[in-house]
């Protein structure tokens, strides 16, 4: 199984931050429990506040924490940011959940797919 299927395969046990970071666990410098305490906070958008997508922060740490840069990411963060709009059609989770609209522009699952398939190009993985 990629990456992108077990992170949504993850998403049925936990918020999309922490499917996203655990789909790395492998590679990253903190056990199961650090990552998920550190993406317990992002589910439905920060807090359940509808802000940006939990999945797009989860990748965006994984993005700082694998490119090892001191500095210089904001164009970086820029571009996955802009990729992920793209794929999933808006950022924040109220628009993609629909909450104004009715329509929902992405399932959750697919958001941390298209997170961690974005992240892995950017890493080129």
């Amino acid at each position: 199984m990629n990456r992108a299927d077990y992170g949504a395969e993850l998403k049925r046990s936990c918020n999309c931050c922490q499917a996203v970071l655990l789909a790395y666990e492998d590679v990253l410098p903190l056990d199961k429990d650090a990552l998920l305490a550190l993406g317990s906070t992002f589910g439905s958008g920060m807090g359940g506040m509808m802000g940006t997508c939990g999945a797009l922060v989860g990748a965006q740490m994984v993005l700082g924490m694998k490119a090892n840069q001191k500095g210089g990411m904001n164009r970086y963060s820029r571009q996955l940011f802009g990729g992920f709009e793209e794929k999933c059609g808006a950022s924040r989770c109220i628009d993609i959940k629909g909450v104004m609209t009715g329509r929902v522009l992405c399932s959750c699952e697919d958001c941390v797919k298209n997170a961690i398939e974005l992240t892995e190009e950017m890493l080129g993985e």
